[in-house]
């Protein structure tokens, strides 16, 4: 298959013996690779490079992946982004996914289960979602679709303060939107709105950390959600006025 019709990625990774493994894997499964060692080349590469997904590892020569991953989302909150973290560094995981990745995966890891974390998030990324171009969530933000941002009671001002939303953010709250009849479980989270084909094969706690930071976002107090709510023992609802809990 030609280039130009693969879906193209971006591995960022100092180490050059699992740098060119990856890079051999995914070419092996079809995608076109470009890679880096670079922190700064990889954010140059990742702003003009038109990439389906960027792999990126934290620990990087002249800029981490932290900082890149904060570049990359002040420019384009679309692009799929999965991180690489150490097996026991927490900190790295929520660090990562509250800067806007939509996924990590720990060293070190399968080759089985990276290659499905990143079927799933190319897949969610490459699906047709008919979606409203706005709604109000929480505490009277009204989210802006298209271009990923909420203004409180969606009045547009000078005073108001724009809500910065990732794509995936959005897509767990139009899917609780969507079925706003009954608790939504992290693992439904994970094959619906992740796009797992399995979310039983899956360890990640990144659907309780994205919970954790739309409560940021759209509860008066997110210690105490009277929108997104746990249902003990059966996962999260959203309702569209509050609630006591």
């Amino acid at each position: 298959m030609d280039r130009k019709h693969k879906l193209k990625l971006l591995i960022v990774e100092d180490e050059e013996p699992i740098l060119q493994g990856l890079t051999d894997l995914f070419v092996f499964h079809g995608y076109a690779v470009d890679s880096s060692r670079d922190g700064r080349e990889a954010l140059d590469m990742a702003q003009h490079g038109d990439y389906d997904l960027v792999i990126l590892d934290i620990m990087l020569p002249s800029m981490d992946g932290f900082t890149i991953c904060n570049e990359i989302r002040r420019h384009d909150r679309d692009q799929p982004v999965i991180m690489l973290t150490a097996k026991t560094m927490e900190d790295d995981i929520l660090t990562g996914l509250t800067l806007g990745a939509d996924d990590y995966i720990s060293k070190p890891f399968s080759v089985r289960e990276l290659v499905l974390r990143v079927e799933a998030v190319l897949r969610r990324s490459q699906k047709l979602r008919k979606q409203e171009s706005q709604f109000v969530a929480g505490d009277d933000i009204c989210i802006d679709v298209n271009n990923l941002v909420g203004n409180r009671a969606g009045v547009g001002s000078e005073s108001d303060i724009e809500i910065p939303f990732t794509r995936r953010e959005i897509d767990i709250l139009q899917y609780l939107r969507q079925h706003a009849d009954r608790p939504i479980s992290r693992e439904e989270l994970l094959v619906e709105v992740w796009g797992y084909e399995r979310a039983d094969a899956i360890e990640t706690r990144t659907v309780d950390i994205h919970v954790t930071k739309l409560r940021r976002k759209i509860e008066p107090d997110p210690k105490n959600p009277m929108y997104l709510v746990t249902i003990r023992g059966e996962g999260y609802k959203l309702y569209d006025k509050p609630v006591s809990t």
